[in-house]
């Protein structure tokens, strides 16, 4: 597995809450479980406590975006590096017992899980993500969503840099409501100087 592909962790996280709707997710033990995906092992570890230490990581995660889409990458890479600092991780490597074009072991990179509680294993395995894309691809690859109210985080991994949106649905509705706006406008403006006229 690509390591920068652990940034997803970071993306799930923080979209469990759209704090503009006043949505909330994260609301049980299950619902952290879910966020975990495919890797049930560390999602057992999650207990009733994970659910709040899950919504403070998720905050200080949300805030590395906010900076980045914000423009300031210094300000994002610190906070990054903030939780780099609180919740280390240990690389290992995995082969999956998969073999490579030549027969031999197809060994990658993994992200080991933290052991201690639910909350540690999955902010470490996030931050690290989000560095790893950070460092790859660019600070100004960290978005949020132009598309009020919804604000989800995104990772921009078009070739151009030009994603301002979190899916095609919020592309389309702003695109939508930014045509209606310019109609309006037109409308407006039309009538004024008709009755000027007049």
């Amino acid at each position: 597995m690509e390591l920068a592909s652990y940034s997803d962790y970071a993306l799930r996280l923080v979209n469990s809450e759209e704090p503009a709707r006043g949505t909330d997710t994260l609301t049980s033990v299950d619902a952290v479980r879910a966020l975990f995906g495919t890797s049930t092992q560390a999602a057992r570890r999650a207990t009733d406590a994970d659910v709040t230490r899950f919504r403070a990581v998720r905050g200080r995660l949300r805030a590395v975006f906010e900076a980045a889409a914000d423009g300031d990458e210094r300000q994002a890479v610190h906070l990054l590096n903030a939780l780099l600092l609180e919740f280390p991780v240990s690389p290992q490597v995995s082969g999956h017992g998969e073999l490579d074009a030549e027969g031999r072991p197809d060994w990658h990179m993994h992200l080991a899980d933290h052991p201690s509680n639910a909350t540690s294993g999955y902010a470490a395995i996030a931050a690290m993500g989000l560095a790893f894309h950070l460092t790859e691809f660019g600070a100004d690859r960290l978005g949020l969503c132009e598309a009020a109210p919804c604000r989800n985080a995104y990772l921009d991994t078009s070739t151009n840099r030009s994603r301002r949106y979190c899916s095609d649905r919020c592309a389309t509705r702003a695109n939508v409501a930014a045509y209606r706006a310019r109609k309006r406008r037109e409308s407006d403006t039309s009538e004024r100087t008709g009755r000027t006229a007049e």
